[in-house]
């Protein structure tokens, strides 16, 4: 089965106040999506490499492929308005060939290390559908409607969710076709699809990192420098 990585890359960055798309921000000495390039180009268990970003900067992410030689990279595609649309193009990229694994990966997660790349493909390979995530430190709230405390989840059940999530082309694919049949379908993150339209498909956890952040806000810039110099 081929290893692909799908850089979702489509997000605008709105939050982070800033002419350019968060994506390609610098830190460190190089943008955050180059970052996320490299992290699966130089890793020998991943085949291919799919980058989805908004249709306006396939110019700046070309040139970034053609500058450093990153010869994983397959395609660059557009993505929507939604992440759900940036992971169905990649799912309709690979409807000829099928036989592969999809590794959805948040672009502006650059950090992810070497070490989650493997247990990920490992866990695949057993036939496994995939996320990652590592334990909440912090207690959480269910509120109600009106903002009030309704429910104190037990702490040792919760996660905070972090990407790759990953999948069979097989098990993502279905689950898509049945998300897009729905009139009512709410886009939501690959597990929040899976999970809500094939409930028999059990989602393993694969321990994350704490250095696997993503950069949203302007603060994160700061983080992830702070990461970047301990590498």
């Amino acid at each position: 089965m081929k290893k692909v990585a799908v850089l979702l890359a489509g997000g605008s960055g709105k939050r982070m106040g800033s002419a350019l798309p968060k994506q390609f921000l610098t830190i460190g000495d190089k943008p955050i999506i180059q970052h996320s390039i490299e992290a699966f180009e130089k890793h020998d268990n991943i085949d291919e490499i799919c980058i989805v970003i908004h249709a306006d900067y396939h110019s700046e992410i070309n040139e970034l492929i053609s500058k450093y030689n990153y010869s994983k990279v397959r395609y660059v595609l557009s993505g929507g308005k939604e992440r759900s649309d940036s992971s169905l193009a990649a799912i309709n990229a690979y409807e000829r060939e099928q036989n592969v694994y999809l590794i959805f990966h948040d672009a502006v997660r650059p950090f992810v290390s070497s070490r989650i790349i493997n247990d990920v493909i490992s866990e695949l390979q057993s036939g496994k559908s995939v996320a990652v995530a590592i334990p909440t430190t912090d207690t959480i709230f269910c509120l109600t409607q009106d903002e009030t405390i309704e429910s104190v989840p037990n702490r040792n059940l919760l996660r905070r969710a972090q990407t790759p999530q990953a999948f069979s082309y097989k098990v993502i694919k279905r689950a898509y076709d049945i998300a897009m049949a729905d009139e009512n379908f709410v886009a939501t993150d690959d597990c929040g699809v899976v999970l809500k339209y094939l409930p028999k498909e059990a989602i393993h956890i694969v321990e994350g990192d704490e250095s696997n952040i993503k950069i949203t806000f302007e603060q994160d810039l700061l983080q992830g420098a702070q990461i970047a110099d301990k590498k």
